[in-house]
């Protein structure tokens, strides 16, 4: 039997969640944009009204007010996406428990079983679980409806807001294989610009493209594209109940004023990896490296680099010792930084790491566990590192933190 893939994308999910919340905001172009302030002026959602005029993610709030004066401007409040996303995803595995999240607005359904339980079919399915959807929470999500998890996340890009697309092995070319192969996932905008070189400007072109030929340009990601294309699915939907351990976890800030000497690096750098190990701890995982990325404020380009532990921890002081090492081999003061990211990267659990951990590091490990548990009980600023007072650099990045995208 063909699968029956559904992608399920809740449409302007951060803008919907704030105009839900503030039903006085109705009939008005919104955004949620970040603080200017903090240099976290950008637009991180709109709606469709604030679209209309022209409003585009990740554009400095000043540009948006240009082009739309009555714009409404709200901050983000994510622990309230989180509970919706959870709301929905809750929803979705009552028709079926597979469910495999890509980030906190969209999810992929595979009802191959449960479409002869529900007696419907591919499109009925999908338009029930809209209407639930909308019903219970009362978010819109557009569905695309296909046989691939690439097909179906191109189908949920056809028609939005609140709509079905059905994109079919029997028609799914006729629709989209004059698009450019930019819009299938995992096919960026640089690996589209070497397609066009090699005289592939379609999707259609991809699928019936020489693998061989994709191969010499591209490795083994030549045959990916083909499939992508082509409709051929070699990745199952996951279960949604399956343990999943990301590849990494990050947090990053941009601080109030330039970065101008290593000492306010490492003000930054130990604030950021408390962290990361934080929350790494929260989901019982270790690392086995760590990154650090760093963004200049004159030029503004950025750079990463990354370097491996001695052994797998969620010790905050190893990521940050760590972080500054790389930040010596990268960057001389006092050529100012605007902004650093900090990630721990090569994660698994805690339960499989290997057992020669000296016995130094174990204590510093339950140090930090008891630091964790004090900050739950007491508030974060009830205990704080010696490196980190008196700054005015981190302010309150650890309010900032209510993000987490893998959270189940």
């Amino acid at each position: 039997m063909e699968k029956v893939i559904l992608h399920c994308d809740l449409n302007n999910f951060y803008a919907s969640v704030e105009q839900k919340n503030h039903p006085e905001y109705a009939g008005m172009p919104l955004a949620v944009s970040g603080n200017p302030e903090k240099r976290h002026g950008i637009i991180l959602a709109k709606n469709y009204l604030a679209k209309a005029c022209g409003v585009q993610t990740g554009e400095a709030i000043w540009l948006s007010k240009q082009k739309c004066p009555n714009i409404v401007l709200v901050p983000p409040h994510f622990e309230e996406y989180v509970k919706y996303s959870e709301m929905v995803r809750g929803i979705y595995t009552e028709f079926t428990d597979r469910v495999e999240s890509f980030g906190l607005d969209e999810c992929w359904l595979d009802v191959t079983g449960s479409l002869k339980f529900f007696g419907k079919t591919p499109g009925e399915l999908a338009d029930l679980i809209r209407e639930t959807v909308k019903e219970r929470t009362g978010l819109t999500i557009s569905v695309g409806v296909s046989f691939t998890k690439v097909l179906a996340k191109l189908g949920s890009d056809l028609k939005k807001p609140d709509a079905t697309s059905i994109l079919m092995r029997s028609n799914y070319m006729d629709v989209i294989g004059v698009m450019s192969p930019a819009e299938l996932i995992y096919v960026g905008r640089k690996t589209a610009e070497k397609l066009k070189k090699l005289n592939i400007h379609t999707i259609k072109q991809l699928a019936g493209a020489s693998r061989d030929m994709l191969r010499q340009h591209f490795g083994i990601v030549g045959d990916h594209l083909v499939d992508y294309a082509s409709g051929v699915e070699r990745e199952e939907v996951k279960h949604y109940y399956d343990t999943h351990i990301p590849k990494s976890i990050s947090n990053g800030t941009t601080t109030p004023k330039d970065i101008v000497n290593l000492q306010e690096a490492k003000t930054v750098i130990y604030a950021i990896s408390e962290l990361v190990a934080s929350r790494m701890r929260k989901y019982g995982l270790v690392a086995n490296g760590v990154s650090l990325s760093i963004r200049h404020a004159e030029t503004l380009d950025t750079i990463s680099r990354h370097t491996t532990l001695e052994f797998p921890t969620s010790n905050a002081s190893d990521f940050a010792k760590s972080a500054v090492m790389l930040l010596k081999e990268m960057h001389t003061f006092p050529k100012p930084l605007r902004s650093l990211t900090v990630g721990a990267i090569r994660l698994e659990s805690a339960d499989v790491r290997q057992l020669c951990l000296i016995e130094e590091n174990e204590k510093e490990e339950m140090l930090e566990s008891s630091i964790d548990a004090i900050r739950n009980r007491f508030g974060y600023n009830s205990i704080t590192r010696g490196v980190v007072l008196g700054n005015n650099l981190t302010g309150n990045l650890h309010e900032e933190d209510g993000f987490e995208p893998f959270k189940r």
